[in-house]
């Protein structure tokens, strides 16, 4: 049972950082930034949001929430080697396909992304 409940609260958490994200993404691009800049803007503001609620709740144990220096730390790692690749990727789709497909891929990346840190958040980051 706790894979479900953490698979379904690390779901609808995720939904709420895409949604920032992406809302972020599309409307600094939609003002001229260029894609590398908007994407390291809008994956910033989720991710303060998904460490906060994934920690508070979504990995946080009978102990209650795993949220401290160290795992922040060790969050940001993970957090920027993920970046590099969102941003690379999305800086290429746009380069070759447009703007707008940007904007259509960020959803596919981002989730690509979160599904690979669903299993590694609890064993990298938000332990004790």
């Amino acid at each position: 049972m706790p894979l479900l409940r953490q698979g379904g609260q690390y779901l609808a958490f995720g939904l709420l950082q895409l949604a920032l994200d992406w809302t972020m993404f599309v409307a600094l691009t939609a003002l001229g930034v260029a894609a590398a800049p908007a994407n390291l803007a809008g994956r910033t503001s989720g991710a303060l949001l998904g460490f906060w609620l994934n920690g508070r709740y979504t990995f946080a144990g009978g102990e209650g929430g795993r949220l401290g220096w160290r795992q922040f730390g060790r969050f940001w790692l993970l957090w920027l080697a993920a970046t590099v690749l969102s941003t690379l990727l999305m800086a290429l789709v746009e380069m070759r396909l447009g703007l707008r497909w940007a904007w259509l891929a960020k959803p596919l990346v981002e989730g690509a992304l979160a599904l690979g840190n669903f299993f590694l958040l609890p064993r990298l980051v938000y332990r004790r």
